[in-house]
């Protein structure tokens, strides 16, 4: 290469001070003199603000508002699983109510097929948007009305039980429906009746509620809550330091995405909102209390509590806890309580263990609502073989 075609600077000409200097002059507000300070301060804090309001839009546009419109499409309803095993049993319907966390009762009572002994079998979808008991009473109400169907017996899995509290009260007392009975599966019956870690989760989440706008639809925030509450399946914490293993996260957060965020099954978290809430307010105490007093013109419902024997087996909900508590409230010498402690089962898990439910449901829950719903005095019906 000629000399003429040489770049006209060289390494050797480079020299710091002067590239500094230049740097200075060529800065943003170097030609400033009055309030320079000043005016760079606030000119990063607008800049700052804008990029954040513009995060915050696309937060908004795209996580947020998409799922504010569909939540506004849903409502709850009442959905049909299966007939009684006996034509004799349709005068009797039994209703299904899920837990925390849960959008459908469908597929846990078909894992109760069990339940087809006591009558019609349906289930409950919440609507997504929040929980109205009220409503939930009216369309079951309705629908037997429409099907002939004179009693009712409700089944509530964990928060379900509390929802199915609440729902029994109106039944009960606000329509002219037999209410049988209501089988509560590990139900918290307060909030005292919640274990320390899942407790703080829940406030946690209702936390967030109160203070981030558009939490109560936001996708984003949901996947960061449903993969925190799994966090003992991917860290290991020593001390102040967590070892994260990344192989186990990224299963947890494929898990999330598939089960609570695209699933149309998942519960928003409104609807966990909602849930939760029903267990800190702490309603299921006085609801147990109102079906406990005598009505003049129907007989006092039973109540059934289906919990593991061993108590530790149970990670979310103090069994022993609600155990007493319902003692107190609906047991004693003219109770209505019946408790049913199968070994195996864990916390409100039909799906995960249908044998050992529908076993103790056969064995033990029929027989007790049975002679509760037909006395000594009324004919009775016998099970059915199969």
């Amino acid at each position: 290469m000629s000399s003429t075609n040489r770049h006209p600077s060289t390494v050797a000409d480079y020299d710091d001070a002067r590239r500094r200097i230049r740097l200075r002059e060529t800065r943003l507000g170097a030609g400033w003199r009055l309030w320079r300070r000043t005016r760079l301060v606030l000119l990063r804090s607008i800049v700052v603000v804008v990029a954040a309001l513009t995060v915050f839009a696309q937060y908004w546009q795209h996580d947020v508002t998409p799922e504010r419109e569909r939540l506004a499409r849903t409502e709850p309803g009442l959905l049909p699983v299966a007939p009684p095993y006996d034509e004799r049993r349709s005068d009797t319907a039994v209703v299904d109510m899920v837990g925390l966390g849960g959008l459908n009762a469908e597929p846990t009572a078909v894992a109760l097929p069990a339940l087809r002994h006591l009558g019609a079998v349906w289930a409950v979808r919440y609507d997504n948007a929040g929980i109205d008991t009220l409503v939930i009473a009216e369309l079951i109400v309705q629908a037997t009305q429409l099907a002939g169907v004179r009693d009712i017996v409700l089944v509530g899995h964990s928060m379900g039980g509390v929802i199915a509290l609440e729902v029994a009260r109106h039944i009960h007392w606000g329509s002219d429906r037999r209410l049988v009975a209501v089988l509560l599966d590990c139900t918290p019956v307060d909030l005292n009746a919640v274990r320390p870690e899942s407790r703080s989760r829940g406030t946690d989440l209702m936390r967030l509620m109160g203070w981030l706008p558009g939490a109560r639809e936001s996708r984003i925030l949901r996947l960061a809550v449903e993969i925190a509450a799994r966090r003992d399946r991917f860290a290991n914490r020593d001390g102040m330091i967590a070892d994260i293993d990344h192989s186990a996260l990224r299963a947890v957060a494929a898990e999330v995405l598939r089960d609570k965020i695209f699933s149309r099954d998942a519960a928003s978290n409104g609807l966990i909102h909602a849930q939760f809430l029903a267990i800190v307010a702490g309603g299921a105490a006085n609801d147990l209390r109102a079906l406990a007093r005598s009505h003049p013109d129907k007989p006092r419902p039973a109540i059934v509590f289906i919990r593991p024997m061993d108590a530790a087996r149970d990670h979310v909900v103090d069994v022993d806890h609600s155990h007493r508590v319902l003692v107190d409230l609906a047991g004693g010498v003219d109770g209505t309580l019946l408790v049913v402690r199968p070994r195996l089962i864990g916390h409100a898990d039909p799906r995960r263990h249908p044998d050992e439910y529908n076993t103790v449901i056969e064995s033990q829950v029929l027989p007790f609502v049975q002679r509760h719903q037909h006395p000594p005095d009324d004919q009775q019906l016998s099970l059915p073989d199969n």
